[in-house]
């Protein structure tokens, strides 16, 4: 049988650089690996219900806040299930088919024409035919053409590339889609109930502190212990209250970086534990993001590890 030039492409310029492994398709086995693995505290009800979704070949959609975690567990659960390593695709206003479907050199494409050896592919179609996973990111900002191109490709679970004539569609299981969208930014633009219809929406939301508290201590391992535990309380407190009241929420990911650059800080002046000096001044590092959000988060550190 003649091979495809464009599978042959798509083996050549991503079969390098996709890691391959055994797939896990328990939920169960797929909660321990998230958290052995990558050190990611996943409840369960999201990986059954992803699961399911796989199982039925729907596509999901993670809704949450930034910093919940919606990426980093996509990517993780896509790549658990293909026991491949995911495709990840950051939208953006100017995605279209020929940034994630392919495009045709223009200059070899001028002299051959837009034929096999000029076409060049990206990343959907390399997922497709590497029965890999993807995960979309922020898919309400993206535009609406965009949105209704992929409604073909998560219905029939097939590529069409009309000037090659050829279609390609999904052999296997592990290629998946994961959507993650923040519904409540409101400078992004609303999905459509056709594209809502076709997917199935997971909610996530922030940990609880006990939860936040776990994941930190997965997140540092064995310096986990040298920050005290009355800090690691405060610490969650500072972060619970900038939610409520700064401009930038900070996400599990700043909770593990503020604490983690207290560790750096203490250690880079030959300390043997994290005191309230270093916190802080981590703390005021990686938690302003934005000049507005500057005087709350300084009060709200200081006040929480006044000596």
């Amino acid at each position: 049988m003649e091979k495809d030039p464009v599978v042959e492409k798509v083996r050549e310029i991503y079969g390098q650089v996709v890691e391959s492994f055994n797939p896990i398709r328990s939920p169960e086995l797929m909660v321990k690996a998230l958290r052995d693995r990558y050190k990611l505290l996943v409840k369960n009800n999201i990986v059954y219900l992803t699961i399911a979704a796989f199982m039925n070949n729907k596509p999901v959609l993670y809704e949450g806040p930034p910093g919940t975690g919606k990426t980093e567990v996509g990517e993780a659960i896509l790549s658990l299930w293909a026991g491949k390593k995911a495709f990840v695709l950051p939208c953006s206003e100017s995605y279209d088919e020929y940034r994630v479907i392919g495009d045709f050199h223009p200059l070899i494409a001028m002299s051959k024409g837009f034929n096999e050896e000029s076409f060049i592919p990206r990343p959907l179609l390399a997922a497709l035919i590497l029965n890999a996973g993807v995960l979309i990111d922020d898919i309400r900002r993206s535009s609406e053409e965009f949105q209704n191109m992929l409604l073909d490709i998560i219905d029939k679970r097939r590529i069409i590339i009309p000037e090659l004539k050829r279609v390609y569609k999904q052999e296997g299981t592990g290629f998946q889609v994961i959507f993650t969208s923040n519904p409540e930014d409101i400078a992004q633009r609303e999905l459509s109930d056709a594209f809502l219809r076709r997917v199935i929406r997971i909610k996530f939301n922030y940990p609880d502190p006990e939860e936040e508290e776990e994941i930190v201590r997965l997140r540092l391992g064995e310096d986990y212990e040298l920050i005290p535990k009355e800090y690691i309380s405060r610490a969650l407190s500072v972060v619970q209250y900038l939610r409520k009241k700064a401009l930038y929420k900070p996400g599990t990911s700043d909770t593990v970086s503020w604490l983690a650059l207290s560790i750096k800080i203490a250690k880079g002046r030959e300390l043997n534990r994290v005191n309230a000096r270093d916190i802080v001044e981590a703390g005021e590092a990686v938690l302003v993001k934005n000049p507005e959000d500057e005087e709350v988060v300084r009060e709200a550190v200081e006040k929480h590890f006044k000596e």
